[in-house]
Protein backbone atom coordinates (compact mmCIF):
# COMPACT_ATOMS: atom_id res chain seq x y z
CA UNK A 1 0.00 0.00 0.00
CA UNK A 2 1.60 3.56 -0.88
CA UNK A 3 0.05 5.78 1.76
CA UNK A 4 -0.59 3.17 4.36
CA UNK A 5 1.99 0.52 5.11
CA UNK A 6 0.96 -2.93 5.89
CA UNK A 7 1.54 -2.84 9.36
CA UNK A 8 -0.06 0.46 10.06
CA UNK A 9 -3.41 -1.14 8.98
CA UNK A 10 -3.17 -3.94 11.12
CA UNK A 11 -2.57 -1.94 13.83
CA UNK A 12 -5.45 0.92 12.97
CA UNK A 13 -7.67 -2.55 12.71
CA UNK A 14 -6.49 -4.06 16.18
CA UNK A 15 -7.13 -1.04 18.42
CA UNK A 16 -10.70 -1.01 16.89
CA UNK A 17 -11.27 -4.35 17.83
CA UNK A 18 -9.74 -4.09 21.47
CA UNK A 19 -11.33 -0.95 22.06
CA UNK A 20 -14.72 -2.74 21.09
CA UNK A 21 -13.73 -5.35 22.60
CA UNK A 22 -13.82 -3.93 26.08
CA UNK A 23 -16.66 -2.48 25.85
CA UNK A 24 -18.51 -5.23 25.00
CA UNK A 25 -17.06 -7.60 27.35
CA UNK A 26 -18.31 -4.70 30.33
CA UNK A 27 -21.76 -5.23 27.74
CA UNK A 28 -21.79 -8.80 28.57
CA UNK A 29 -20.98 -8.96 31.73
CA UNK A 30 -23.55 -6.17 33.30
CA UNK A 31 -26.03 -8.80 31.52
CA UNK A 32 -24.77 -11.16 33.63
CA UNK A 33 -24.66 -9.48 36.66
CA UNK A 34 -28.53 -8.64 35.85
CA UNK A 35 -28.90 -12.32 35.10
CA UNK A 36 -27.24 -13.25 38.40
CA UNK A 37 -30.03 -11.77 40.67
CA UNK A 38 -32.40 -14.60 39.31
CA UNK A 39 -30.64 -17.28 38.31
CA UNK A 40 -28.63 -20.13 40.81
CA UNK A 41 -25.14 -18.43 39.05
CA UNK A 42 -25.31 -20.48 35.96
CA UNK A 43 -25.14 -17.55 33.69
CA UNK A 44 -21.13 -16.82 34.99
CA UNK A 45 -20.25 -20.07 33.54
CA UNK A 46 -22.24 -18.90 29.99
CA UNK A 47 -19.91 -16.07 30.24
CA UNK A 48 -16.97 -17.88 30.04
CA UNK A 49 -18.81 -20.64 27.54
CA UNK A 50 -19.40 -17.58 24.72
CA UNK A 51 -15.57 -16.96 24.91
CA UNK A 52 -14.59 -20.21 24.63
CA UNK A 53 -12.41 -19.32 27.67
CA UNK A 54 -13.17 -22.46 29.33
CA UNK A 55 -9.52 -24.13 29.38
CA UNK A 56 -7.88 -21.37 30.47
CA UNK A 57 -10.22 -20.09 32.88
CA UNK A 58 -10.29 -23.52 34.60
CA UNK A 59 -6.52 -23.48 34.53
CA UNK A 60 -6.98 -20.19 36.97
CA UNK A 61 -10.08 -20.84 38.68
CA UNK A 62 -12.21 -23.89 40.25
CA UNK A 63 -15.83 -22.33 39.89
CA UNK A 64 -17.34 -20.06 37.58
CA UNK A 65 -19.41 -17.75 40.06
CA UNK A 66 -19.48 -14.19 40.29
CA UNK A 67 -16.43 -13.71 41.53
CA UNK A 68 -14.26 -15.13 39.09
CA UNK A 69 -15.15 -14.07 36.31
CA UNK A 70 -15.71 -10.33 36.95
CA UNK A 71 -11.86 -10.79 37.72
CA UNK A 72 -10.56 -13.18 35.30
CA UNK A 73 -11.94 -10.63 32.60
CA UNK A 74 -11.64 -7.41 33.67
CA UNK A 75 -8.55 -7.15 35.98
CA UNK A 76 -6.59 -10.18 34.94
CA UNK A 77 -3.77 -8.45 32.97
CA UNK A 78 -2.66 -12.61 32.45
CA UNK A 79 -6.10 -13.03 30.20
CA UNK A 80 -5.74 -11.75 27.18
CA UNK A 81 -9.29 -10.98 26.97
CA UNK A 82 -9.95 -9.17 29.46
CA UNK A 83 -10.79 -5.59 29.68
CA UNK A 84 -7.31 -4.74 31.15
CA UNK A 85 -5.21 -6.53 28.47
CA UNK A 86 -7.74 -5.30 25.56
CA UNK A 87 -7.09 -1.40 26.73
CA UNK A 88 -3.31 -2.20 27.37
CA UNK A 89 -3.19 -3.65 23.81
CA UNK A 90 -5.11 -0.83 22.25
CA UNK A 91 -2.72 1.44 23.91
CA UNK A 92 0.19 -0.40 22.27
CA UNK A 93 -0.90 -0.31 18.79
CA UNK A 94 -1.52 3.20 19.37
CA UNK A 95 1.70 4.13 20.09
CA UNK A 96 3.33 2.43 16.95
CA UNK A 97 0.42 4.48 15.09
CA UNK A 98 1.36 7.73 17.11
CA UNK A 99 2.10 10.14 13.95
CA UNK A 100 -1.40 9.04 12.30
CA UNK A 101 -3.49 9.14 15.66
CA UNK A 102 -5.04 12.58 16.95
CA UNK A 103 -3.59 13.95 20.23
CA UNK A 104 -6.84 13.57 21.92
CA UNK A 105 -7.35 9.90 20.92
CA UNK A 106 -3.25 9.55 22.77
CA UNK A 107 -4.26 11.11 26.11
CA UNK A 108 -7.70 9.38 26.11
CA UNK A 109 -6.33 6.14 25.19
CA UNK A 110 -3.11 6.97 28.15
CA UNK A 111 -5.38 7.74 31.09
CA UNK A 112 -8.19 4.97 30.60
CA UNK A 113 -4.71 2.56 30.40
CA UNK A 114 -4.10 4.28 33.80
CA UNK A 115 -7.52 4.08 35.15
CA UNK A 116 -7.82 0.52 34.76
CA UNK A 117 -4.13 -0.27 36.30
CA UNK A 118 -5.22 1.42 39.29
CA UNK A 119 -8.91 -0.39 40.06
CA UNK A 120 -8.53 -2.63 42.86
CA UNK A 121 -10.17 -5.98 43.30
CA UNK A 122 -12.81 -4.67 45.07
CA UNK A 123 -14.27 -2.78 42.53
CA UNK A 124 -15.54 -5.93 40.60
CA UNK A 125 -17.16 -6.96 44.00
CA UNK A 126 -21.06 -7.60 43.75
CA UNK A 127 -21.53 -4.30 44.98
CA UNK A 128 -19.25 -2.30 42.25
CA UNK A 129 -19.75 -4.65 39.21
CA UNK A 130 -22.56 -2.93 38.34
CA UNK A 131 -20.84 0.50 38.27
CA UNK A 132 -18.02 -0.60 36.67
CA UNK A 133 -19.25 -1.81 33.62
CA UNK A 134 -20.73 1.15 33.39
CA UNK A 135 -17.61 3.57 33.69
CA UNK A 136 -15.91 1.22 31.18
CA UNK A 137 -18.61 1.53 28.50
CA UNK A 138 -18.59 5.04 29.03
CA UNK A 139 -14.87 5.60 28.34
CA UNK A 140 -14.61 3.74 25.37
CA UNK A 141 -17.73 5.55 24.11
CA UNK A 142 -15.82 8.63 25.08
CA UNK A 143 -12.75 7.01 23.26
CA UNK A 144 -15.00 6.59 20.13
CA UNK A 145 -16.67 9.86 19.92
CA UNK A 146 -13.06 11.62 20.26
CA UNK A 147 -11.81 9.30 17.35
CA UNK A 148 -15.11 10.32 15.36
CA UNK A 149 -14.24 13.79 15.76
CA UNK A 150 -10.47 14.20 15.44
CA UNK A 151 -9.43 10.78 12.96
CA UNK A 152 -8.51 12.47 9.81
CA UNK A 153 -10.08 10.61 6.98
CA UNK A 154 -8.01 8.99 5.13
CA UNK A 155 -7.22 5.32 4.17
CA UNK A 156 -6.64 4.37 8.17
CA UNK A 157 -9.99 5.63 8.85
CA UNK A 158 -11.74 3.03 6.60
CA UNK A 159 -9.53 0.15 8.55
CA UNK A 160 -10.37 1.54 12.09
CA UNK A 161 -14.01 1.47 11.21
CA UNK A 162 -13.11 -1.95 9.59
CA UNK A 163 -12.18 -3.64 12.68
CA UNK A 164 -14.70 -1.79 15.06
CA UNK A 165 -17.83 -3.26 12.85
CA UNK A 166 -16.12 -6.73 12.80
CA UNK A 167 -16.04 -6.67 16.23
CA UNK A 168 -19.12 -5.43 16.98
CA UNK A 169 -21.11 -7.83 14.83
CA UNK A 170 -19.09 -10.62 16.52
CA UNK A 171 -19.94 -9.19 19.82
CA UNK A 172 -23.86 -8.60 19.03
CA UNK A 173 -24.07 -12.46 18.36
CA UNK A 174 -22.44 -13.18 21.59
CA UNK A 175 -24.49 -11.08 23.68
CA UNK A 176 -27.33 -12.89 21.75
CA UNK A 177 -26.26 -16.49 22.40
CA UNK A 178 -25.99 -16.05 26.35
CA UNK A 179 -29.59 -15.27 26.88
CA UNK A 180 -31.03 -17.19 23.73
CA UNK A 181 -29.38 -20.61 24.33
CA UNK A 182 -26.54 -20.67 26.91
CA UNK A 183 -29.49 -19.51 29.24
CA UNK A 184 -32.60 -20.19 27.60
CA UNK A 185 -34.95 -20.55 30.40
CA UNK A 186 -37.19 -22.94 31.61
CA UNK A 187 -40.39 -23.76 29.56
CA UNK A 188 -42.72 -22.71 32.16
CA UNK A 189 -40.16 -19.39 32.76
CA UNK A 190 -40.94 -18.02 28.65
CA UNK A 191 -42.93 -15.15 28.68
CA UNK A 192 -42.77 -14.84 32.76
CA UNK A 193 -41.93 -11.41 33.26
CA UNK A 194 -38.80 -12.84 34.54
CA UNK A 195 -38.23 -13.75 30.92
CA UNK A 196 -39.25 -10.58 29.60
CA UNK A 197 -37.07 -8.33 32.02
CA UNK A 198 -33.80 -10.59 30.86
CA UNK A 199 -34.70 -9.67 27.14
CA UNK A 200 -34.94 -5.64 27.95
CA UNK A 201 -31.63 -6.28 30.02
CA UNK A 202 -29.68 -7.76 26.93
CA UNK A 203 -31.02 -5.09 24.69
CA UNK A 204 -30.03 -2.48 27.47
CA UNK A 205 -26.67 -3.78 27.37
CA UNK A 206 -26.75 -3.52 23.53
CA UNK A 207 -27.53 -0.32 23.92
CA UNK A 208 -30.99 -0.83 21.93
CA UNK A 209 -33.46 -0.79 24.83
CA UNK A 210 -34.75 2.47 23.31
CA UNK A 211 -34.68 1.80 19.45
CA UNK A 212 -36.14 -1.49 19.94
CA UNK A 213 -39.20 0.41 22.04
CA UNK A 214 -39.77 2.44 19.54
CA UNK A 215 -39.44 -0.31 16.59
CA UNK A 216 -41.49 -2.97 18.74
CA UNK A 217 -43.77 -1.29 20.72
CA UNK A 218 -44.55 -2.72 24.11
CA UNK A 219 -43.78 -6.42 22.51
CA UNK A 220 -40.65 -7.76 23.84
CA UNK A 221 -40.41 -11.21 22.66
CA UNK A 222 -37.68 -13.44 22.50
CA UNK A 223 -38.02 -13.42 18.66
CA UNK A 224 -38.49 -9.91 18.66
CA UNK A 225 -35.10 -8.90 19.80
CA UNK A 226 -33.23 -11.83 17.91
CA UNK A 227 -34.87 -10.52 15.11
CA UNK A 228 -33.88 -6.79 15.90
CA UNK A 229 -29.98 -7.84 16.85
CA UNK A 230 -29.71 -9.37 13.84
CA UNK A 231 -31.54 -7.57 10.83
CA UNK A 232 -32.25 -4.26 11.27
CA UNK A 233 -31.50 -1.72 9.31
CA UNK A 234 -30.93 1.18 11.14
CA UNK A 235 -29.78 -0.13 14.83
CA UNK A 236 -26.03 0.71 14.81
CA UNK A 237 -25.34 -2.82 16.33
CA UNK A 238 -27.47 -4.77 14.66
CA UNK A 239 -25.41 -7.74 12.22
CA UNK A 240 -26.37 -6.71 9.19
CA UNK A 241 -26.13 -3.49 9.79
CA UNK A 242 -22.58 -4.09 10.97
CA UNK A 243 -21.64 -6.33 7.90
CA UNK A 244 -23.31 -3.62 5.17
CA UNK A 245 -20.65 -1.44 6.60
CA UNK A 246 -18.05 -3.47 6.34
CA UNK A 247 -18.53 -4.47 2.86
CA UNK A 248 -19.21 -0.41 1.78
CA UNK A 249 -15.98 -0.08 4.03
CA UNK A 250 -13.78 -2.39 1.88
CA UNK A 251 -15.13 -1.45 -1.11
CA UNK A 252 -14.12 2.27 -0.49
CA UNK A 253 -10.83 1.17 0.23
CA UNK A 254 -10.70 -0.49 -3.37
CA UNK A 255 -12.22 2.11 -5.16
CA UNK A 256 -11.23 5.42 -3.96
CA UNK A 257 -7.51 4.32 -2.71
CA UNK A 258 -6.96 1.65 -5.65
CA UNK A 259 -6.12 -1.38 -3.21
CA UNK A 260 -5.17 -4.41 -5.12
CA UNK A 261 -6.98 -7.67 -3.36
CA UNK A 262 -9.82 -8.34 -1.20
CA UNK A 263 -11.67 -9.95 -3.29
CA UNK A 264 -12.72 -13.14 -1.37
CA UNK A 265 -13.43 -11.19 1.45
CA UNK A 266 -15.83 -9.45 -1.12
CA UNK A 267 -17.58 -12.65 -1.79
CA UNK A 268 -17.67 -14.22 1.68
CA UNK A 269 -19.16 -9.98 3.04
CA UNK A 270 -21.61 -10.68 -0.25
CA UNK A 271 -22.42 -14.28 1.64
CA UNK A 272 -23.20 -13.24 4.78
CA UNK A 273 -25.18 -10.11 4.07
CA UNK A 274 -27.45 -12.17 1.94
CA UNK A 275 -28.05 -14.95 4.31
CA UNK A 276 -28.69 -12.06 7.04
CA UNK A 277 -31.10 -10.04 4.28
CA UNK A 278 -33.01 -13.37 2.53
CA UNK A 279 -33.96 -14.90 5.79
CA UNK A 280 -36.83 -14.20 8.64
CA UNK A 281 -36.27 -14.74 12.37
CA UNK A 282 -39.27 -17.67 11.89
CA UNK A 283 -36.55 -19.51 9.71
CA UNK A 284 -33.86 -19.39 11.65
CA UNK A 285 -35.08 -20.24 15.15
CA UNK A 286 -36.61 -23.09 13.58
CA UNK A 287 -33.22 -24.38 12.23
CA UNK A 288 -31.35 -23.30 15.12
CA UNK A 289 -30.72 -19.69 16.40
CA UNK A 290 -27.22 -20.89 17.87
CA UNK A 291 -26.30 -22.45 15.07
CA UNK A 292 -26.79 -19.66 12.58
CA UNK A 293 -24.96 -17.51 15.34
CA UNK A 294 -21.84 -20.13 15.02
CA UNK A 295 -22.07 -19.76 11.01
CA UNK A 296 -22.13 -15.91 11.20
CA UNK A 297 -19.18 -15.97 13.70
CA UNK A 298 -17.45 -18.17 11.39
CA UNK A 299 -17.90 -15.75 8.53
CA UNK A 300 -16.87 -12.82 10.12
CA UNK A 301 -13.67 -14.49 11.36
CA UNK A 302 -12.58 -15.79 7.73
CA UNK A 303 -13.71 -12.30 6.76
CA UNK A 304 -11.33 -10.91 8.81
CA UNK A 305 -8.65 -13.49 7.88
CA UNK A 306 -8.75 -12.53 4.64
CA UNK A 307 -8.47 -8.82 4.79
CA UNK A 308 -5.54 -9.70 6.74
CA UNK A 309 -3.94 -11.87 4.64
CA UNK A 310 -4.50 -9.15 1.79
CA UNK A 311 -3.67 -5.62 3.73
CA UNK A 312 -1.52 -6.79 6.73
CA UNK A 313 1.29 -7.51 7.55
CA UNK A 314 1.51 -10.75 9.68
CA UNK A 315 3.10 -9.89 13.08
Amino acid sequence: MSELLSRNADCIIWLARYMERAENLARILGVAETFSRDQAGRNWLAVVQINADEERFFARHRVADAHTVPHFYILDADNPNSVISSVRAARENARSLRPLLSTEMWRQLNRMSRWMGGLSANAVSQANLSALCTEIKEACQLHLGITEGTFYRDQAHYFYWLGKNIERADQTTRLLDIKYHTLLPRVEDVGSPLDTSHWGALLRAAAGYQAARRVLGGTITPKSVAAFLLFSDSFPRSVILCVRQMDWLLAQLRSRYHLRGGSRAMELLDELRAALSDQTIDHVVDHGLHEFIDWVQSQLILIFSEIRETFCQSR
